[in-house]
């Protein structure tokens, strides 16, 4: 494995991410995708780590990222899966074939939200859930694995 790849961290976003800002701004803040991966890259360089945020609608694509970041030797990944946080087998079975740390990250808590919303297939896998910060939930994550946490 390579040094860079020891210290990038996938950031992964699921779908609708991409109307951060604009999207429900009374549940999910006002906060863009874009100013969140700032925000992350300036942390990460603080703490010696680098950065790889992608978003995509499509759940397949999620699971080829997680299997890249196993192959490239990522430290970490921070998967907002978004909906398919509460639907998707794929994504649990593809958290559980790595052994890549995966960390579930939400900007709200889904346990305040509606019912569907309480079954996170994401958190059976995941090392850790940071949810219900804000953008901070991010930021939260990457200072967990950069201190060992995860």
């Amino acid at each position: 494995m390579s040094q860079s790849a020891a210290t990038t961290v996938f950031v992964l976003n699921g779908p609708n991410l991409n109307l951060l800002g604009l999207r429900e701004p009374e549940i999910y803040g006002s906060t863009t995708l874009d100013e969140i991966a700032a925000m992350l890259e300036d942390r990460g360089l603080e703490l010696g780590l680098t950065i790889d945020m992608r978003q995509t609608n499509h759940e397949g694509m999620l699971v080829d990222w997680l299997h890249e970041a196993q192959a490239e030797g990522a430290r970490a990944v921070l998967l907002n899966a978004g909906a398919y946080t509460h639907t998707s087998i794929a994504l649990l079975d593809a958290c559980r074939a790595i052994t890549t740390p995966v960390i579930e990250v939400h900007l709200s808590d889904p346990k305040t939200r509606e019912p569907f919303r309480h079954q996170s297939y994401i958190g059976m896998a995941a090392a850790r859930t940071v949810e219900g910060h804000g953008a901070d939930s991010y930021r939260i994550a990457l200072e967990a694995v950069a201190s060992g946490e995860v």
